[in-house]
């Protein structure tokens, strides 16, 4: 499974923390892309070398088909937030509330894997979302909203990634230095 997910985190975690440099412009924006690409490669780089052959392999029936269902139902949830927000004229909400629901999917999403610890990024997407809902009702600029909620998003998801990576190669006899 994408080496225990570890390949997810760091490509969504890179979503996320493109959203959030898009609150920058110019030379700035561009360090950001790089190092945000940067980490997103070296997590999956990490994962693949450190974690053992079998991480993340298939799962039984059962489970994959539970997984699939709240992959699908989160997307669907978001491509009807986006519909909603942009024919409302409030697109400035899709980041805060698209990153309720994929912290939402991630608390189905840890008893289908056995990981309770998969409720932390669950908190915290959560946590980014009403905090960037709440700078929009403060009156905050979009391009703060965006920032927070991107940033906020993707350390959580690539902070998740490490802690992943830490945990599997450490229990695989892998030395993780801090």
């Amino acid at each position: 499974m994408f080496k225990s997910g570890v390949g997810f985190l760091a490509l969504f975690g890179l979503g996320w923390w493109l959203l959030a440099t898009s609150a920058f412009d110019g030379v700035l924006r561009l360090v950001e892309v790089v190092i945000g690409c940067a980490v997103a490669v070296g997590l999956m780089l990490t994962a693949r070398r450190l974690l053992p052959a079998s991480a993340g392999g298939p799962f039984p029936g059962d489970r994959r088909r539970r997984f699939l269902q709240i992959n699908a139902l989160q997307w669907l949830l978001i491509v009807v937030i986006a519909q909603v927000c942009a024919r409302t004229g409030a697109p400035v909400l899709i980041p805060p509330l698209v990153a309720l629901v994929v912290g939402l999917h991630f608390l189905p999403l840890s008893a289908v894997f056995e990981q309770p610890r998969l409720r932390v990024p669950a908190a915290l997407l959560c946590a980014a979302g009403a905090t960037g809902t709440a700078v929009w009702l403060a009156g905050g600029p979009d391009r703060t909203v965006r920032l927070v909620v991107g940033l906020v998003s993707a350390l959580s998801l690539w902070g998740t990634a490490i802690w992943t990576v830490s945990r599997a190669a450490t229990a695989a006899g892998h030395v993780v230095r801090e």
